[in-house]
């Protein structure tokens, strides 16, 4: 049994910030539930979507780059974000994204799921899943979804790797995960059952370039680990199996360690608290810009470097 829960969350780059705002809240529904920056690099935001609570598992976040070029999708990068919706609303979502006039692509049936992808407006390769697994999960109640449609978080990722074997041996060896077979050429491994919110699935692309950070492109998966304690415990499994993790680092919300898999893809553990509500009262997550209090002392210069953020159109008074 692994001592890594599920998927925390996943982080991809953004281009202008607005426009990612506008799409994740105003037509996919999700819930802003914390605006601040990226702490290596405070000039950037760094948005955070997930469900009413923000419950781990639900959260997927950006870094919106806008001065950065297109990425390149290739080996070693994340190629796919998959979100879990409820099973029977593949239609529901079929219509909303045709009427904003979304890049839709052919729906998809994958280990019996009806799947619906399709792409960001930056270039992000998102599918929508429908699963019936349970997961923490509340609906939030100023989405322009209705509830019974909404995302219900993360379902699992997508990667590509110029050999499978030497990610497949470090995630069920080092980090515990399951071998769940084969289906047209993605292999998933997982944890707990492996079902939504809870797998990797990698293709072998031994002939495809590898892959470069930029707009459009997937920066890191986080997974789930419940505290410190175990984090420390996996760090050592990661460290002996000569990945050069790095220490436990305080993002405020949550403790992160940093290691690149064999095949080049960053991942992170991620503990489920403090949460978000370390800061802010749950009712008004994601309203102002928070700073971890290590970056308060800076404000003024961080927040007159940052471009202005309006509420999505779809929650304005």
């Amino acid at each position: 049994m692994s001592d890594i829960s599920g998927i925390h969350h996943i982080t991809a780059i953004c281009g202008d910030a607005q426009e990612n705002l506008d799409f994740y809240v105003g037509v996919l529904g999700m819930r802003l539930v914390k605006k601040s920056v990226n702490q290596d690099d405070p000039a950037t935001y760094h948005l955070f979507y997930a469900d009413a609570d923000g419950h781990p598992g639900t959260d997927l976040t950006f870094f919106p780059f806008r001065n950065s070029p297109a990425g390149r999708i290739g080996i070693g990068l994340g190629v796919e974000i998959a979100l879990a919706i409820p099973a029977g609303s593949l239609e529901y979502w079929q219509a909303r994204l045709a009427e904003h006039g979304a890049r839709l692509q052919q729906t998809e049936t994958r280990r019996g799921d009806r799947v619906l992808p399709l792409v960001d407006p930056h270039g992000q390769a998102l599918a929508l899943v429908e699963t019936r697994d349970p997961r923490e999960f509340r609906a939030w109640d100023r989405s322009p979804v209705p509830s019974e449609h909404q995302i219900r978080g993360l379902h699992g990722v997508r990667l590509w790797e110029r050999e499978l074997a030497l990610t497949a041996t470090f995630v069920t060896t080092v980090l515990g995960f399951s071998d769940y077979g084969e289906e047209n050429g993605w292999h998933r491994y997982g944890v707990d059952g492996g079902g939504s919110g809870k797998h990797v699935e990698i293709r072998e692309m031994p002939n495809v370039a590898r892959g470069a950070w930029g707009v459009g492109t997937m920066h890191h998966v986080a997974w789930r680990v419940a505290d410190e304690p175990i984090e420390r415990a996996v760090r050592e499994r990661i460290l002996h199996a000569h990945r050069r993790p790095t220490d436990v680092i305080d993002r405020f919300w949550f403790r992160s360690v940093y290691f690149l898999e064999p095949g080049g893809v960053l991942f992170e553990l991620a503990t489920e608290g403090p949460g978000f509500t370390a800061d802010e009262p749950l009712e008004h997550l994601g309203e102002q810009l928070v700073l971890p209090p290590w970056l308060e002392s800076q404000r003024h210069e961080i927040e007159s470097a940052l471009p202005p953020l309006s509420p999505a159109p779809a929650i304005r008074a």
